[in-house]
């Protein structure tokens, strides 16, 4: 259970990776939404970690729960307050950061946000991945269902989704979902140019055939991505995780090192972090040949999956 756990978390953090540059991680997209700050470069977490709570005085803990009190108050008086919920959300988002505060506690600040802001999609991107993370997995699907419905391009909420299909031990669901999205973006991108960027959703694609461990499909919609771009590293990248997975080190070993080359200067540091991580077990090679394998979801505060 455990080996199959930690696939399941390398996968997710393939998936995180590799559309880097399509859109940001939920973290940050709260922080410079909430903050009105320009969205930093995306983290992403390196496989086999588990996050720890940054320490914090006692000083910053009570300076967080005084700032929180005070947008209470406000709310008190003035319970649509944009700035007020905004700074609540912001605050408890820290606080959720240093362990003084859950993900539940986000849910109403972010359900006023998106009642007194319908038009911001961000704020129900947030708003499902809460739901997802707090356990409330159906109605997380039916506000990304909603988003969808509206922006079918809109890959904060594909990538959540089809986490979430996954999770729920429904890849069909998601590979269909993703198919009907390509499917329909030709039309769509003559109607709105950019509006669905193709090579994040096969991306996306390639994630969930390889989470149930179908790596011939998956190495096809890589190869045919590198075909399509060369120089764009998150196939790359993806393929060399895909291949190290099966045990095939010397081949995944070129792709790292292709892949570091072609990245911006911001990824290749984690490019190579995940390069320099142990080669995949016998058992996990061994277990490679069976797509009927379905990985397990294991709590982590990785975007886009519910504890």
């Amino acid at each position: 259970m455990q080996k199959k756990s930690n696939r399941w978390f390398i996968w997710v953090f393939v998936v995180v990776a590799v559309v880097a540059l399509v859109g940001f991680s939920f973290g940050s997209i709260f922080d410079s939404l909430l903050s009105s700050r320009p969205s930093p470069s995306p983290t992403v977490p390196t496989p086999g970690t588990t996050p720890t709570p940054p320490v914090v005085s006692d000083i910053e803990k009570k300076n967080l729960q005084d700032l929180e009190n005070g947008y209470l108050q406000i709310l008190e008086k003035e319970p649509d307050n944009p700035d007020a919920l905004r700074g609540l959300a912001e605050a408890r988002s820290q606080m959720i950061k240093i362990g003084l505060k859950t993900e539940k506690d986000l849910l109403d600040p972010l359900e006023k946000l998106v009642e007194l802001n319908p038009e911001q999609t961000q704020y129900q991107v947030l708003l499902a991945q809460t739901l997802q993370k707090t356990g409330k997995r159906e109605s997380a699907a039916q506000t990304y269902r909603s988003i969808l419905a509206t922006e079918p391009g809109n890959m904060d909420a594909l990538q959540g989704f089809v986490n979430l299909l996954v999770e729920q031990q429904r890849p069909s669901a998601a590979t269909e979902l993703l198919q009907t999205t390509l499917k329909n973006a030709p039309q769509a991108n003559q109607v709105k140019p950019n509006s669905i960027n193709e090579s994040a959703v096969q991306l996306l694609l390639g994630q969930v055939y390889a989470t149930q461990r179908q790596f011939d499909q998956a190495v096809g919609v890589y190869d045919k991505l590198i075909a399509k771009d060369p120089n764009d590293f998150r196939p790359v990248f993806a393929k060399a995780i895909l291949l190290r997975e099966q045990g095939k080190t010397k081949e995944a070993d070129i792709l790292f090192n292709s892949a570091e080359k072609l990245a911006p200067g911001q990824y290749k540091d984690q490019i190579k972090a995940a390069a320099q991580k142990p080669n995949a077990t016998p058992e996990t090679s061994s277990s490679s040949q069976s797509p009927s394998a379905s990985p397990q979801p294991s709590p982590s505060s990785t975007p886009g999956t519910p504890e």
